[in-house]
């Protein structure tokens, strides 16, 4: 075994998960954890190699982020699904969920190192060389900012300026919204491939508490906007430029957020959501793409055509998409469509 295979162990293993993740669903937890698990021999053979490899024949900070992806992938399969009850089951994957971003953020680390990973967090057809000498641009990549910086921390907020970036021009920026006890540190996994691929900068704030203030949108509306501008002062944004995006209760307070009086945000992607309480006056001249999953248990497709209705009678340019075989989970291959109406 060599360090490339590991590679693409890894990107394997990745890409699965990521498979996985898009099926998501209750009551198919046990076939997709079945389909995942054949994934562990080999993560365990690498893990082993990577455990013996001499030092003088691996780089050391490429042989450590391996080592660190390939134990959090191990983690993720095993406990993904691995209750007996059908709740804790559906509980447990998410936080395998969890495991698999915190292998993707050492993964990226390694985009440097290895051209398979390094494609890994690209799109097809899209080709954009890593940094090199192995040094990154204190000025690129991702950053996770706040006051407390431990991985449950909430109020802080996590950004991705992509490896071309360049002050002499204004970027189009994403906001993108977690779902309820998620966190902006996960999330901006779902974006970064797009976000890289396609030149946007990639803002992903977590909600004070354990999800959006929903009822009261002001409170962290005021969060976001301390945190945008922060972000403002960091990077060239373009501020008519403005994709606001989220899942679940994110996708929720997105909407809420947007249709708030003196909303700064004229472009919307909520995906697989509901719409609260909102002043429909605020709906005319927004721009509304909503992804919703025909087979969501949580928020029932004939509830989001109902208010998508509302939003067009209200006066919003809108545009709902039904998936026949989403449930409640994040279809990752919606990103492209969701920029291509953007």
């Amino acid at each position: 075994m060599n360090p490339e295979t590991i590679s693409s162990i890894l990107v394997a293993a990745s890409k699965a998960f990521e498979t996985a993740m898009r099926k998501l669903n209750p009551f198919v937890l046990a076939a997709i954890r079945q389909e995942l698990l054949i994934h562990l021999e080999p993560l365990t053979a690498a893990r082993l190699f990577l455990a013996g490899v001499n030092a003088n024949t691996m780089d050391k900070n490429a042989q450590t982020g391996l080592l660190r992806a390939t134990d959090f992938l191990i983690n993720a399969i095993k406990s993904f699904g691995s209750e007996e009850d059908l709740q804790a089951s559906f509980i447990s994957a998410l936080r395998a969920g969890r495991k698999y971003c915190r292998a993707q953020e050492e993964l990226f680390a390694l985009c440097e190192f290895f051209p398979e990973i390094n494609r890994h967090f690209l799109e097809d057809e899209v080709n954009i060389a890593p940094p090199e000498n192995n040094i990154q641009s204190a000025q690129t990549g991702i950053f996770h900012i706040g006051a407390n910086h431990g991985l449950h921390a909430r109020g802080g907020y996590s950004l991705f300026i992509p490896d071309n970036y360049t002050p002499e021009r204004a970027w189009p920026l994403i906001v993108a919204l977690h779902g309820g006890y998620s966190h902006g540190k996960d999330f901006i996994w779902s974006w970064l491939r797009e976000s890289r691929s396609s030149g946007y900068i990639l803002f992903a704030p977590t909600s004070a508490a354990m999800t959006w203030s929903i009822s009261d949108v002001e409170r962290d509306a005021k969060l976001i906007a301390g945190h945008l501008e922060d972000v403002y002062l960091r990077v060239n944004i373009d501020r008519s430029r403005i994709l606001l995006t989220g899942m679940s209760d994110g996708g929720t307070y997105a909407l809420g957020l947007a249709l708030s009086p003196g909303s700064i945000y004229r472009s919307i992607a909520p995906v697989a959501c509901a719409l609260a309480p909102v002043d429909f006056r605020e709906a005319r001249g927004k721009r509304i793409c909503w992804i919703h999953g025909a087979q969501d248990w949580i928020f029932t497709a004939a509830r989001a055509a109902y208010s998508c209705k509302e939003l067009k009678q209200a006066g919003a340019d809108i545009k709902l998409k039904f998936l026949p075989d989403l449930s409640h989970t994040y279809p990752r291959e919606e990103n492209d469509t969701i920029l291509r109406w953007f």
